[in-house]
């Protein structure tokens, strides 16, 4: 008699001694009586599946223990690699045309399975569960600083991602209207995707004969065990999972492209003469990517990413949002940003600029300090599952924190260290270089001039109609 155990066909007799018994005594018992089935904790097939098939894991597999290449991923890893490299080979064009197909096709497969989910049984009981929060759980501030995090996440401030690709906006660019529309297209979209997850949910709930609770869980359980276990359960289940799975990789190329072209610009403008070698730059970007995320390839690499997960994007992220904004807010002053907005072309009343000066000032530094204190206070080791995270595994996830810090402190100081050295006024580190006013100035006498042509010409226009 066998089973299936650590990625193979096992005997009862060997697993039974893998276990610290003697041996077994028949297909269900070992020696001693004991159950065969009591030895191992049951998961289901789909975490079967993912942590035994996809990532090649053993029951012994950590980061003491990382085992070899999983080259199925590698190759898979190299794949998109490669596919992020032909999208941003010709720049911001490029990958502007492919972005229509990656940002659209998401809202497409949602309202699909949308449609399906709610014709499910039991779709309704997971959409109630949706819809009717548990309202003693608002008298908590672990409510309050995850739904801050996760709107402060998903909108991607801080990561230089928004700011890079507005760069690439003409300087008229209503950006006061974007900014309003990212916020609710964001939200909107996150309680769009609420009722597509729950009405499956609850589905499954009711497959499985449980309540909606315990069949809920976030991160990568929801995306790789308990969602594609409830897409199993549909007709044309394969129809259904190739969807997913398709929408799962544009959000990811979404991503990518965006993190990838933040860095791209930056070396850009630090060296202007890398324009010209654009092949090279953005193959070597991609190339050291690559490079970097084959540890993550291995046997044990799940627990690397779980771990680079929960330090890397954390509270040194919100310490550089609250830098930024108290910089733009405070340093750089309100007015001097609001008058920069005017010369964009860009009008609003007076209440709207009071709100945007109130925000700039004080709503968002004061909340963004309150998540982060939260976050400090409510600080975990890492774990997944069971596992705990051995201590040097969570020194590291600390400097991995820490290092998106001190890459900012020495470029700071030898920007203060070369303002010195000028013989200007210290306050100048806290304007604008001249070459950037000089040009700003210019942008605007030459919008102001061409919209007084454009006026100039309708009213010639007017005048030849009327006579």
């Amino acid at each position: 008699y066998s089973t299936w155990w650590n990625n193979t066909c096992t005997s009862i007799s060997l697993y039974c001694k893998a276990r610290g018994m003697q041996g077994a005594i028949n297909s269900t018992h070992c020696l001693g009586s004991t159950l065969v089935e009591t030895l191992h904790q049951r998961v289901s097939p789909a975490e079967e599946y993912f942590k035994r098939y996809m990532l090649l894991m053993d029951d012994n597999t950590s980061l003491d223990h990382m085992g070899g290449v999983n080259w199925r991923l590698a190759g898979c890893l190299l794949l998109s690699w490669v596919v992020v490299m032909a999208c941003l080979i010709k720049g911001v064009k490029s990958a502007g045309k492919v972005v229509w197909f990656t940002a659209l096709f998401p809202y497409l497969v949602l309202v699909l399975l949308l449609v399906r989910g709610v014709t499910l049984p039991g779709a309704m009981e997971g959409i109630k569960y949706f819809l009717y929060p548990d309202w003693h759980k608002l008298l908590s501030v672990h409510v309050w600083t995850d739904a801050a995090t996760q709107i402060f996440y998903s909108l991607g401030p801080a990561f230089g991602g928004l700011i890079t690709l507005a760069s690439y906006n003409r300087r008229d660019n209503n950006c006061q209207r974007d900014a309003v529309l990212i916020a609710l297209a964001n939200s909107g979209t996150s309680i769009f995707a609420g009722f597509v997850i729950f009405s499956i949910l609850g589905f499954m709930a009711q497959e499985l004969n449980v309540p909606v609770a315990e069949v809920v869980e976030g991160g990568i359980g929801l995306a790789f065990v308990v969602y594609p276990t409830a897409v199993t359960k549909l007709p044309v289940s394969p129809l259904w999972s190739f969807l997913f799975f398709t929408m799962l990789l544009t959000l990811g190329l979404d991503s990518q492209f965006t993190m990838v072209e933040s860095l791209i610009t930056a070396l850009y403008d630090e060296k202007p003469s890398l324009r010209k070698k654009q092949w090279e730059i953005v193959g070597g970007v991609c190339l050291v990517g690559f490079l970097l995320g084959l540890p993550m390839c291995l046997q044990g690499g799940f627990y690397l990413f779980v771990l680079l997960d929960w330090y890397a994007g954390s509270w040194s992220l919100l310490v550089l949002a609250v830098t930024e904004v108290v910089l733009v807010g405070w340093v750089y002053g309100t007015e001097r940003f609001s008058r920069d907005i005017y010369n964009m072309g860009i009008r609003t009343s007076r209440y709207l600029s009071c709100y945007w000066v109130f925000t700039w000032k004080v709503s968002t530094p004061l909340l963004l300090s309150c998540v982060l204190v939260a976050t400090l206070l409510d600080y975990q080791p890492a774990k997944e599952g069971d596992y705990m995270f051995p201590d040097w595994a969570n020194g590291l996830g600390w400097g991995v924190a820490i290092s998106s810090l001190v890459v900012v402190l020495p470029l700071s100081c030898k920007e203060i260290w070369s303002g010195v050295l000028s013989g200007l006024p210290l306050s100048t580190m806290f304007t604008p270089c001249r070459l950037l006013r000089d040009t700003a100035t210019n942008q605007a006498i030459e919008a102001s001039s061409r919209n007084l042509d454009y006026v100039k010409h309708e009213k010639d226009n007017i005048e030849a109609d009327q006579n």
